[in-house]
């Protein structure tokens, strides 16, 4: 579908500082006619041209552009304290449009996926949702929630999941999830570069937005799947169990070895389990634990696990052939496959590489050279 400008939201925010069209093309080097016909539908902006009009104007990207029902759908899953900004969004848009000539490589795609019929938040009815999906795995309601389970899910609803080392501090986001509507394929990017106790919760948050495609990229969807990944985690039948210890406990010490306990069973955080056992006993009217949220990140940040990628690959870094194999082995993805059979099919090089997966031109050619120079095991 063409893309159009949204050209009323422009000529208000012209309106608003008294501006002319040709002050506009003056302001961001362009010249009359083509500013004119970009808000005639006739055209549409070069990229860069975009995020000028976006900067000049403070207008967002959502404001810019009229809806596309067909145009990718972007979700971070954003580091704590970082601000998605309009570059950010407009270089993952970009990496979308490089990834749908990838899709043709993969495996035929299914044609029921698994949907939620409510996205709220509400404490009753979250936990309705996890039930099903719960019961849709396997899992009793008590049960310790595996990594497998939730990554056969992800294939299983056509996601693919795209196993990324983007650093521990450097990069904006953790997690990238990236819709392709008319090819109806999912990529998940997981950043490795995580500790170990929060990668289950950036999993399920991430599953959350396969199962809600039409609210990935709002803000009620982010919310939604933060909720949705601690309840998965830890249900209100874990919360119940451990409400009940932690009343009996003698202290403040006592009541966070419990948490600590069933944290460390179910490979969560200590901040997944306190807030699932807060909510519980709000859900109730019970007498809440006498913790607060600052104690409990007091002692998650001292007693902080190793990163993911650390566990996978004794040394650090990986060569380029260990992230290929994790990617098929552990994550069950086809991704590397159908990279590999689409760079040797079309004679792509690896700056093609290098875009996709947000990484530097020497591991890209690194990768390219560990696919097409020899078999994806």
């Amino acid at each position: 579908m063409h893309k159009v400008i949204h050209s009323e939201s422009i000529k208000a925010a012209l309106a608003s500082r008294g501006w002319s069209q040709e002050q506009l093309a003056a302001a961001i080097g362009e010249s009359p006619q083509v500013v004119s016909h970009w808000l005639q539908g006739k055209h549409f902006p070069r990229p860069e041209k975009l995020l000028k009009l976006a900067t000049t104007l403070a207008l967002g990207f959502d404001q810019l552009v009229l809806p596309d029902a067909n145009q990718p759908i972007i979700a971070f899953r954003k580091k704590a304290g970082a601000n998605t900004t309009d570059k950010h969004l407009a270089k993952a848009r970009a990496m979308a449009e490089l990834l749908k000539p990838l899709v043709d490589y993969l495996p035929e795609r299914r044609a029921l996926h698994t949907s939620l019929s409510s996205a709220s938040t509400h404490y009753v009815q979250l936990q309705n949702a996890v039930a099903q999906v719960r019961v849709k795995l396997g899992v009793g309601a008590q049960a310790v929630l595996g990594y497998e389970l939730l990554i056969r899910e992800f294939k299983d609803n056509d996601a693919v999941l795209v196993p990324v080392l983007w650093g521990e501090k450097q990069n904006h986001k953790n997690a990238l999830h990236i819709l392709l509507p008319d090819q109806r394929v999912t990529f998940v990017y997981l950043n490795l570069d995580t500790h170990l106790e929060d990668f289950k919760f950036w999993m399920a948050h991430e599953l959350a937005h396969v199962y809600t495609p039409e609210l990935a990229g709002s803000n009620e969807g982010e919310d939604f799947a933060d909720a949705f990944a601690g309840a998965l985690l830890f249900p209100q039948a874990c919360a119940e169990v451990v409400y009940a210890q932690a009343t009996q406990a003698r202290g403040k010490q006592a009541v966070l070895n419990t948490l600590l306990t069933h944290a460390g069973t179910h490979a969560i955080s200590l901040y997944t389990v306190f807030r699932q056992v807060k909510n519980f006993a709000h859900a109730k009217g019970l007498e809440p634990l006498q913790l607060s949220d600052a104690e409990i990140h007091a002692v998650r940040n001292s007693q902080r696990h190793g990163l993911v990628s650390e566990a996978l690959f004794k040394p650090m870094p990986p060569h380029a052939e260990g992230l290929i194999a994790i990617t098929a082995n552990l994550f069950f993805s086809d991704f590397f496959v159908a990279l590999k059979t689409m760079l040797v099919e079309r004679g792509t090089g690896p700056g093609y590489v290098q875009q996709i997966l947000d990484m530097g031109l020497q591991d890209a050619t690194a990768l390219h050279h560990a696919l097409v120079g020899g078999p994806v095991h």
